[in-house]
């Protein structure tokens, strides 16, 4: 199983083309699936939900003394004895920033796992480009797509994945673009220092965005089910660790982990974003739903978005 640490030394050219290709193979069934997906959210979502600048209708509701008279809706107060106002839906577009860990810790996959971590990732990440491009946002990603408000934006978002070269994929993505009010939606497995994700989040805080981490867990990696004398080998650094008997982690292992989990979730949450964990044996829509009313600004509106089983 990956453990924490440090990225490895760059991977040689065979290993690179042999997962570029793997992730080329991928990625055509990849988009069908997270588009299947990206259906079942879209079924139960009923737009941003909120009120403000826009053209299309949302609610009438009762006028409050001191608002405008122009915002009247006469011939809907004229039903009855009450006076309304209609509002409009809320439709500014945002611009998303989708950001994809593709180190060799996201390869791992249990036997437990419906998937391995990279492919769920982008998963997450192409169905999430095509709800909130259908939405009318504006999708870029780092190093690789500048933000476009475009209806294509999933398949935008799956070509540039598909020619991007892991060996030269950073550690984190690059801020420089980012600016003041942008969402930035990061998806990994955050097997890194703790000083590391720390600094990251103060940059993302200093150039005025809202952090979205999406933690991508595999069940081996939350249960950790090991027992007798197991290796331990951490495919960032190569590092092995041996243990007689692995039931003896057990405890301290699951409290190092929600410990660090916890610190995360406050962290991101103290620059008002959100901090989703998805774990590879249950379902991406479930993990898209709770993320999607996150990035839309309707947390409130999660619990009702109940998603039918997707297989991903």
């Amino acid at each position: 199983m990956a453990t924490i640490g440090h990225k490895s030394a760059p991977a040689t050219k065979a290993h690179t083309l042999e997962r570029a290709r793997h992730r080329a193979s991928l990625v055509p069934d990849l988009l069908v699936d997270a588009r299947r997906i990206a259906n079942t959210v879209m079924a139960g979502w009923h737009g941003r939900r909120r009120r403000g600048i826009g053209e299309s209708f949302w609610q009438y509701r009762p006028y409050q003394p001191g608002e405008t008279l122009a915002r009247i809706d006469w011939r809907r107060s004229a039903r009855d004895d009450h006076t309304y106002v209609r509002d409009l839906e809320w439709e500014a577009a945002h611009t998303v920033w989708i950001w994809v860990d593709l180190s060799p810790s996201m390869l791992f996959r249990s036997n437990g796992a419906r998937t391995s971590k990279e492919e769920r990732a982008l998963i997450i990440a192409i169905a999430m480009a095509d709800l909130l491009s259908s939405a009318g946002e504006r999708i870029g990603y780092p190093g690789l797509l500048r933000p476009r408000s475009s209806r294509s934006g999933a398949e935008r978002l799956a070509t540039a994945l598909i020619g991007s070269d892991v060996e030269q994929a950073p550690d984190w993505p690059d801020l420089s673009m980012v600016r003041r009010y942008s969402e930035m939606l990061v998806i990994s497995d955050f097997l890194r220092p703790m000083d590391e994700c720390s600094t990251f989040l103060d940059e993302i805080g200093r150039h005025g965005a809202r952090p979205h981490l999406v933690e991508i867990a595999d069940p081996a990696e939350e249960d950790f089910p090991y027992r007798g004398r197991t290796e331990f080998l951490d495919p960032e650094s190569g590092q092995r660790i041996t243990s007689g008997r692995a039931q003896d982690w057990v405890e301290e292992y699951r409290t190092l982990r929600r410990a660090r989990r916890a610190t995360l979730r406050q962290r991101t949450q103290s620059l008002a974003g959100s901090y989703t964990v998805s774990r590879t044996d249950q379902l991406a829509s479930e993990t898209l739903v709770r993320l999607h009313g996150m990035l839309t600004g309707n947390p409130e509106e999660v619990a009702s978005l109940a998603a039918p089983e997707v297989s991903a």
